[in-house]
């Protein structure tokens, strides 16, 4: 009972305990980062300078029966150049897009304020910004609650990071192929990736945030065209390639090169431009991207039709442009309202369609490298792995062997009287007689890499695992095998045999030469001993035959 009342009052007290506990330390109950400041909030009102630049104002009107009293948030996205202006009364604010510290902390999308009007108040709220330099890129200012207005902007935040981020991880993984492939059609990847992200910083604003880390400042116009130039410059050959121009148009590759270095250079050029020029030049790229996108689309659905499945990359990477440009030509709303986050992604998604032919191309390349060291390691007339290969084969079953404790055994194979065969047949039954030895010789062994051709007549059989009793069996065998070719060809007065040598791996230090050696001259020994049989190289010693170590 006392052990009872004791269980039910440990709890409380630990509670009491709790509730009565002393204020947490910093550095040891709790960790208490960064320190009081003295530095001012960062002037956000206007510059006389920045108003001159302002050609269009607009003013939110209240409702019908004026403000409610309830705060009011504005938020103004798509200015992608100079300072936007938000004003109520004499509160004024006037943000950057590439310049966080200039923006309300509650908005990071986009330049915002939230206003307090007072109840029954009609002032309007005023919002002004410099002319865009293309004509249909207008901004968007969203007004309502707090909450669902700074939800919306970070729901846009989340976008065009999340872009960049996947376009780094991207090229990272294209890093690490070029590190495993040594190709540099990996690195021409990554460099495309940082150019986008580059690109996408600026026209998110991201390159500001959480301060500038690039040197935008009041030249944003300049910054946006002349990226333009560099992603469009290598965006229009990529998609002309994926979509297999480059395949069944190689003499296109001239006019690409033009393309690409003419972009280049109009991108290098750019800073050096009258403000003036830029809304010709950022129309001419707009003009220039249409049109090679049609061609592109053209190409991919031509090589659709010739049955070209990487074709099927072009067009896929094409369809969100396309939808852009449909959607453009139509006024559709709500691209105006998400353009930035629209381009976001169907730059993203074009990396990610170049990075999937990327893969395609480290595919091929695979395939080809093992077709060349099958190539390399096959015997051309048999099929059989070649010397070198099974040379190779043989030391890995050595060294397995040695760490494993296990036997190991091998049979050298000779055809007898080969040179006969080919004297008085013809070559072409020596052939016969060879393939017919070859594939009788892997359909005895349980795997069919275990039999080699050496050269000429002679063949390598392992035998991994095989004690010497075993191994004897298995090669005698073998030697039936090799006889029963005489039927199959059924060449009149023809006669197939072989003389097999047979080696054990040794326990005392014994190594591939040695073993090699001892079944080769137990292949001599089986041939002067009448051939068409299997002689082992410990037989040969006991009859005191010579032999190498």
């Amino acid at each position: 009972m006392l052990l009872a009342l004791l269980w039910l009052w440990l709890p409380h007290a630990a509670l009491g305990a709790t509730l009565d506990a002393a204020t947490a330390r910093a550095g040891t109950d709790v960790l208490l980062l960064g320190a009081a400041t003295a530095e001012r909030t960062p002037q956000r009102a206007c510059t006389a300078e920045v108003l001159a630049r302002h050609q269009q104002i607009l003013h939110v009107p209240a409702p019908a029966g004026g403000w409610s009293g309830e705060p009011q948030a504005v938020d103004v996205f798509g200015v992608l150049a100079g300072e936007v202006r938000i004003s109520h009364g004499d509160r004024q604010i006037c943000g950057s897009m590439h310049d966080a510290r200039t923006r309300d902390s509650r908005f990071r999308a986009g330049v915002g304020m939230v206003v307090v009007p007072k109840a029954g108040d009609h002032e309007p709220i005023v919002v002004s910004w410099a002319a865009p330099i293309k004509p249909r890129w207008i901004p968007t200012v969203q007004l309502g609650g707090p909450s669902p207005v700074q939800q919306d902007d970070t729901a846009r935040l989340l976008v065009r990071a999340a872009c960049v981020a996947v376009v780094i991880a991207l090229a990272l993984s294209a890093l690490m192929g070029y590190v495993t492939t040594k190709d540099r059609s990996f690195l021409l990847y990554v460099a495309i990736c940082l150019l986008f992200v580059l690109w996408q910083a600026v026209l998110g604003g991201l390159s500001g945030y959480p301060e500038p880390w690039l040197p935008v400042h009041n030249r944003a116009s300049w910054w946006l065209v002349s990226l333009s130039a560099f992603t469009e410059a290598v965006l229009l050959p990529v998609l002309w390639r994926l979509c297999g121009g480059d395949r069944r148009w190689p003499r296109s590759r001239p006019v690409q090169h033009v393309l690409l270095w003419g972009m280049f250079c109009i991108g290098l050029v750019v800073p050096l431009l009258h403000f003036a020029v830029l809304p010709w030049l950022a129309a001419g790229l707009e003009h220039l991207f249409v049109l090679g996108c049609v061609v592109c689309l053209a190409a991919g659905v031509w090589g659709v039709l010739q049955r070209d499945r990487y074709a099927l990359a072009g067009l896929s990477a094409l369809v969100p442009w396309w939808g852009m440009i449909i959607a453009d030509a139509l006024h559709a709303q709500w691209l105006v309202a998400y353009r930035i986050e629209t381009l976001q992604l169907s730059a993203t998604w074009f990396l990610m369609m170049s990075a999937y032919a990327l893969n395609l191309r480290l595919g091929r390349l695979r395939r080809q490298r093992d077709e060349m060291r099958q190539l390399a390691d096959t015997d051309a007339l048999t099929g059989l792995p070649n010397r070198r290969a099974g040379l190779r084969l043989l030391a890995e079953y050595l060294d397995r062997a040695r760490q494993e404790d296990q036997p190991l055994a091998i049979g050298f194979l000779d055809i007898d009287l080969f040179k006969d065969i080919n004297d008085q047949f013809g070559h072409e039954v020596g052939d016969q007689v060879l393939v017919a030895v070859a594939r009788n010789l892997r359909d005895s062994v349980r795997n069919r890499e275990d039999v080699i051709r050496m050269g000429g007549e002679e063949f390598l059989v392992l035998l991994p695992g095989a004690n010497r009793a075993t191994a004897l069996a298995r090669l005698e065998s073998v030697r039936r095998q090799v006889q029963a070719v005489t039927a199959i060809l059924a060449v009149p007065g023809l006669e197939v045999s072989a003389s097999i040598g047979l080696a054990v791996l040794r326990g005392d230090g014994d190594d591939l030469a040695s073993l090699l050696r001892r079944a080769d001259h137990a292949m001599y020994c089986a041939k002067r001993a009448g051939r068409n049989q299997v002689y082992d190289a410990e037989q040969a010693v006991a009859a005191g035959d010579r032999q190498p170590a």
